[in-house]
């Protein structure tokens, strides 16, 4: 089972990006799935999750509730995390994750909780 994060790159502040978490099967993104991510010399941290179902999500991180935007797409196998307004502060390597057994989002998101995680996929803003 894997996941794999894409769609990260160079933006200018206030532009958006959308990332993608496939999955090679479709067991892995049937759970709820956890955005993360980690800047340089921080650890990582919880951004967004999306439950099994798809119709709850719960953010982390305070500021990007209102900017970013998680979904699910169960045709594809994919979770999506729409980033929009970005700042240099979101600047991080972006991962997906789940602990391969959670139906709803936890309250928070502790990433040693997590035992299958996509390579990550790197997000820079300039400012």
């Amino acid at each position: 089972v894997q996941l794999q994060a894409s769609g990260g790159g160079l933006v200018q502040l206030g532009g958006s990006l959308r990332l993608s978490c496939a999955s090679s099967t479709n067991t892995s993104t049937t759970y709820a799935v956890t955005w993360f991510r980690q800047a340089p010399g921080k650890e990582r941290e919880g951004v967004s999750c999306i439950s099994r179902n798809g119709i709850s999500s719960t953010y982390y991180v305070d500021g990007v509730k209102n900017r970013f935007t998680v979904s699910r797409d169960f045709a594809k196998n994919t979770v999506y995390l729409q980033m929009n307004s970005l700042k240099p502060e979101d600047t991080a390597v972006y991962y997906c994750a789940t602990d391969g057994r959670s139906n709803f989002c936890p309250g928070s998101a502790l990433a040693t909780n997590y035992n299958v995680w996509g390579q990550g996929t790197l997000v820079t803003v300039s400012s």
